[in-house]
């Protein structure tokens, strides 16, 4: 709209009355366009350079009702004002309802014209506060749009950087395997062993990160089912044939599942080495959501607190389980009434304010 002299197109037959509006109009500020017909007025439109139209009902032709509907089917049409000589509410009530912006009875005299600069006002502002709404609600559509482009490129980095990240830890994994096995000294070959163990808990979450739906979480039941396929397949699987892992399909944060995965394998490890002196016995790790908290237990059914220490332990274990527990603030206990070995471990499913844990057994 120019800001300095708004153009109206005044479509009416009446010339005498079309020359009064212009008269009357142009004091007012306003540059004025006379089609003495709808046709006429429809050509004009089309070229452009209309602010708000003023728009008889009753002309030779086309109707005041059928212009205004040619006129809204135009993208960015212009307000409408509708001006007639009829005192029919009807039609007044026809035409806001196809959409013109005001309506108001003329007269011969040109005793309206006043009137008219006033709805041609509020036409104008009404078209202005549309406009700026509609370019509001581009600016949010499209401000969406980017957000939703960043947001899915973000997710694929992610995505492939958790991949990478993942195939590189089960590099490490697998060269602290191949080492393991081809070390001679039992002590280096365990601590090898364990080490492959806690690279592996980690590149399982990325692994898994990569593949889920939501980069924000990890199922720990599919998880935990991954990691304990990774321990098995370890220098000591043969020792593993009855591991069993009992998980409920939970949703956690990664750094949270890191923790959770690091303590599964150093307490199975720990039933690995010494739980079965004799042989290898069943190790069971179940996972249980109650309410909020999450109920973590890793057991065997092997001598318990009959178990030496043995001389070459150096409690790195115990001080891994230790530092990921206050991760989780989860309280650790072992059950007494257990006849073999069972940690339990209660948590929240979300952060907390870490507390002390209790000291467990691990190696």
């Amino acid at each position: 709209m120019n800001a300095t002299a708004p153009t109206l197109l005044y479509i009416d037959d009446d010339v005498a009355l079309a020359r009064l509006v212009d008269r009357g109009l142009t004091r007012l500020g306003f540059k004025v366009i006379h089609a003495a017909s709808g046709t006429e007025g429809l050509e004009r439109l089309e070229q452009g350079g209309i602010d708000v139209i003023a728009l008889d009902q009753y002309m030779p032709g086309l109707d005041g009702l059928e212009i205004l509907d040619r006129i809204l089917a135009i993208p960015n049409a212009p307000p409408v004002v509708f001006v007639t000589a009829a005192q029919d509410s009807a039609i007044a009530v026809t035409a806001l309802k196809a959409g013109a912006a005001d309506y108001l009875v003329k007269d011969a005299q040109g005793d309206f014209i006043p009137l008219l600069q006033v709805a041609v006002n509020g036409a104008l502002r009404q078209a202005c506060i549309r406009k700026a709404r509609d370019d509001a609600e581009a600016e949010v559509h499209a401000s969406r749009d980017r957000y939703a482009a960043l947001a899915a490129e973000r997710e694929m980095l992610l995505r492939e950087v958790n991949h990478r990240v993942g195939n590189s830890l089960q590099i490490i994994a697998s060269l602290l395997h191949l080492q393991a096995n081809s070390s001679t000294e039992d002590d280096v070959k365990a601590a090898l062993t364990n080490a492959m163990g806690r690279v592996a808990a980690v590149a399982q979450v990325h692994r898994r990160l990569y593949t889920s739906h939501d980069l924000k979480s990890v199922l720990l039941n599919q998880y935990l089912d991954a990691l304990l396929e990774d321990l098995r397949r370890s220098a000591e699987g043969n020792k593993m044939s009855r591991l069993t892992v009992n998980a409920e399909p939970v949703e956690i944060d990664p750094d949270r599942a890191v923790a959770i995965g690091i303590i599964v394998n150093e307490l199975v490890m720990n039933a690995v080495k010494y739980a079965y002196p004799d042989g290898a016995g069943p190790i069971h790790v179940v996972l249980n959501a109650q309410g909020d908290d999450l109920l973590l237990s890793i057991a065997d059914d092997g001598v318990g607190l009959n178990v030496k220490t043995d001389p070459r332990s150096t409690g790195m274990g115990q001080r891994i389980v230790t530092a990921m527990a206050t991760k989780l603030d989860a309280s650790v206990e072992r059950d007494p009434a257990h006849a073999g070995t069972r940690i339990m471990l209660r948590f929240r499913r979300v952060n907390a304010p870490a507390t002390k844990p209790a000291s467990v057994v691990a190696n």
